[in-house]
């Protein structure tokens, strides 16, 4: 089984080395490449007042976090729904900075403790659209990803977003592919070596389409086949087969 949760804060600045705080948690669940509807969300009292600019950027006031639920209540049930799962942020640097900052305060350790891996959609972005802006919000309207409903920023949101962004980035794939560390590259990003994983020592499940899927993809080709005129390469492989 592939367990995948899509995670994003919200803080009150940008330094947690300068004591600013996680204020709002979202996560969501991919199992199998199939979103589970099993969501984590919290805000969180960060006991001290957020920076102006940020709350331009969150809109999550002070007076409204200040019944909220402490980090320290919290640390246990959120380490356990993201355990042993592949972690997926958007520029997973910051979030993962902001997070061990809130475990050591409560002795828990770091992130990387808990879960299995860690993977940066910013560096997978940056990769596949090297030199276009690779914001979430840039993503969306490169791969068609309707977020037109994101007037602020809010975790939970993002992190649906970004799980939506990462299937359509995904999409085709003919291998697993596996980031390995292999140290930095002088340009402070690290060297990343990727290598293909053989399928064949797997059981894969086979998830067979609903019936509007199938018929979906139905439409799908023959459009294709309109398109080249009658000329689709499949047909002809059909006709052989």
């Amino acid at each position: 089984m592939s367990r995948q949760i899509f995670l994003d804060t919200e803080t009150t600045g940008l330094s947690p080395e300068s004591g600013d705080r996680i204020i709002e948690i979202g996560c969501v669940e991919m199992i199998n490449r199939r979103l589970t509807g099993r969501h984590l969300h919290f805000y969180i009292n960060p006991e001290r007042a957020s920076h102006e600019d940020a709350v331009k950027v969150h809109g999550l006031t002070e007076e409204f976090l200040a019944d909220k639920p402490l980090f320290a209540t919290l640390a246990d049930e959120i380490l356990d729904y993201c355990r042993g799962a592949e972690i997926i942020i958007h520029n997973a640097n910051f979030d993962v900075g902001f997070l061990n900052a809130e475990l050591k305060r409560v002795g828990k350790g770091v992130f990387a403790d808990h879960v299995g891996s860690v993977l940066d959609t910013l560096v997978m972005a940056r990769e596949m659209f090297p030199g276009k802006s690779n914001s979430l919000d840039a993503l969306c309207k490169r791969l068609e990803v309707d977020n037109t409903h994101r007037t602020l920023h809010g975790a939970l949101m993002d992190a649906e977003l970004l799980a939506v962004v990462y299937i359509n980035m995904t999409r085709g794939q003919d291998a697993l592919l596996m980031d390995t560390d292999g140290g930095d590259d002088g340009d402070g990003q690290g060297a990343n070596v990727v290598a293909a994983i053989d399928f064949s020592v797997f059981d894969l499940p086979v998830i067979q389409p609903s019936d509007e899927e199938a018929a979906a993809f139905d439409v799908a080709l023959a459009d294709i086949d309109k398109a080249s005129g009658g000329k689709a390469v499949w047909k002809s492989l059909q006709a052989v087969l």
